[in-house]
């Protein structure tokens, strides 16, 4: 497969992704959800791997899965608290915030891989409209900020989870980096859930079930693969860029299907990410080229 339709799948998948966590809850409960669909996504990578013939199960391999569990379970379950407590939709413009921990991070651990001038300006113009978004949004109460402060955490997870996986797992396969982050990662989800909830729901929407075996399958396997596919072939912070393009979306199908606010002010502040994820993109090529031919 190649990047450029690797990096579309994994922005096409986390679009939709805030919008059925907050759907698989509907019902059975945001716990529930989450080991429900880790459940099926570690099963489904794990037979997947063994029918291609993938050794999952590799003492090198042990340290990555390690992290890449790590950067599931702490980020996927705040997300999907925050699911309750905020609209789909901002839930992706909070994700936002990654190229900016994510080029921090890299700055300390991945020599060569931080930002340069243009990607940094790129970066604050794109948090610059989710600072628009969230203010044509309705006042914050306090379930809100509490969500909010839930998905900048989910973030931080996932840019320290993203970088430390970069640092350790070069030339490990993508399915079975999912696999065996999955395989760890699940018996956490079904441990909190049987703590914190543990009660088999009685009736299981069909939209929750909908959303739950999407998130289980597209969400889990496909999307996960995807991005560490794209996450060993790209430098740490451009893949950090899905998740400037992926608010555009994601409030978009809010607005669509679950009815959230989508008003002028929250269209400009998805120009403005659009923009910074140009200039964070192009900027530098556009200088370098502008250079060679003499133009500055």
């Amino acid at each position: 497969m190649s990047v450029p339709a690797a990096y579309l799948g994994v922005i096409l998948i986390w679009a939709t992704t805030p919008l059925a966590i907050q759907w698989s809850g509907d019902g059975p409960g945001f716990l529930f959800g989450v080991a429900a669909r880790m459940t099926i996504g570690a099963v489904l990578a794990l037979g997947f791997a063994r029918l291609m013939g993938i050794r999952v199960w590799r003492r090198e391999a042990l340290a990555t899965y390690g992290v890449v569990a790590l950067g599931i379970y702490g980020a996927m379950l705040f997300t999907y608290w925050a699911a309750q407590q905020i609209p789909s939709g901002w839930i992706s413009v909070v994700f936002g915030l990654t190229p900016i921990a994510t080029g921090a991070l890299a700055l300390l651990w991945l020599p060569g891989q931080g930002l340069t001038r243009l990607r940094l300006g790129g970066a604050l113009v794109g948090v610059s409209g989710l600072g628009v978004i969230f203010g044509g949004g309705a006042a914050l109460d306090e379930r809100a900020v509490l969500g909010i402060g839930a998905v900048a955490l989910a973030t931080l997870i996932h840019s320290v989870s993203a970088i430390w996986t970069k640092r350790l797992g070069s030339g490990l396969n993508p399915l079975g980096v999912v696999a065996g982050g999955l395989a760890l990662s699940t018996p956490m989800f079904l441990l909190t859930w049987g703590i914190f909830d543990g009660v088999w729901p009685a009736v299981l929407p069909q939209r929750a079930l909908g959303a739950i075996l999407y998130l289980g399958i597209i969400g889990s396997v496909i999307g996960f693969s995807l991005f560490y596919y794209v996450l060993g072939r790209v430098d740490a912070t451009r893949v950090a860029l899905i998740t400037l393009v992926t608010p555009v979306a994601a409030l978009g199908l809010g607005h669509v299907f679950n009815g959230e606010p989508l008003d002028p002010r929250i269209l400009t502040g998805a120009g403005l990410i659009l923009a910074g994820l140009a200039l964070f993109e192009f900027g530098d090529r556009l200088l370098r080229r502008m250079r060679r031919g003499g133009t500055l």
